[in-house]
């Protein structure tokens, strides 16, 4: 439950439009309610800004529509990550209006579009086409988070002179989320081109010794541009996620 529905519920108490009776019982799973395999964290919006967030991965397409069901109640916005898509067509057979992104795999179930509650642009670059999934998870939670989100793809050091056409976009962001595969170098270039925020994304996108992502994300951590910040190996909604929280700051 949302700051907003719940304030909405008071004012309706306060004004005799509902019973005190009826608000107690919509307020009786508030704080999380058991689903034997979940617990569901209703308070999570009122904490956070934002609903509890299922990771689909390891769950069954049964289990993701039950604390989809369970959110629903309280939420206007359910976010499942990491959904492959044979659940998620299970999933929209009892959504049908939940909309599945393939390429990022998540799935994004709303009653109503989501308020704008971005300062600026959250700016998402991926340096190849192959860091796509990554970077199209950190696009759709932020725009799922209420922010306005742009991208660029494909524009990595291998051909660096790419990047340079797109200076106005990088420039006018409020944060920007680089996402990056092999030796992971993207993030420091563009964070040494701007003064705002950077959040590296290391992918597991690369041969032998990238280590599934270990390469990229040491060369990240070892930035030399004081203005990044990292994430763990192919985690793009983490990077959505902080984005958007240091965009409404």
């Amino acid at each position: 439950m949302n700051k907003d529905v719940l304030l909405k519920l008071l004012q309706e108490v306060a004004t005799g439009t509902q019973t005190p009776q009826s608000a107690a019982q919509q307020l009786e799973y508030l704080a999380c309610q058991d689903l034997g395999y979940a617990h569901v964290d209703h308070h999570r919006s009122l904490r956070k800004g934002f609903p509890e967030v299922i990771y689909g991965e390891g769950k069954s397409a049964e289990q993701i529509a039950g604390i989809m069901a369970c959110m629903s109640s309280q939420e206007r916005v359910i976010l499942a990550t990491r959904v492959d898509a044979g659940k998620a067509r299970d999933v929209q057979g009892r959504f049908p209006d939940a909309q599945y992104h393939p390429e990022a795999r998540m799935l994004v179930w709303s009653s109503a579009p989501p308020p704008p509650q971005g300062r600026g642009t959250v700016l998402v670059i991926a340096a190849g086409t192959s860091d796509l999934p990554v970077a199209m998870e950190a696009y759709i939670t932020a725009q799922v988070m209420g922010n306005q989100v742009e991208k660029i793809i494909d524009v990595g050091v291998a051909g660096i002179h790419r990047l340079f056409r797109h200076r106005e976009m990088l420039a006018s962001a409020s944060v920007l989320i680089v996402v990056a595969g092999m030796e992971g170098a993207l993030p420091s270039v563009v964070a040494g081109m701007v003064s705002r925020p950077v959040i590296a994304v290391p992918t597991s996108i690369g041969y032998g010794v990238s280590l599934g992502g270990l390469t990229a994300l040491f060369a990240m951590l070892n930035s030399c541009s004081s203005n990044v910040a990292v994430v763990n190996i192919d985690n793009g909604f983490g990077a959505g996620y902080v984005a958007s929280m240091i965009n409404r700051a």
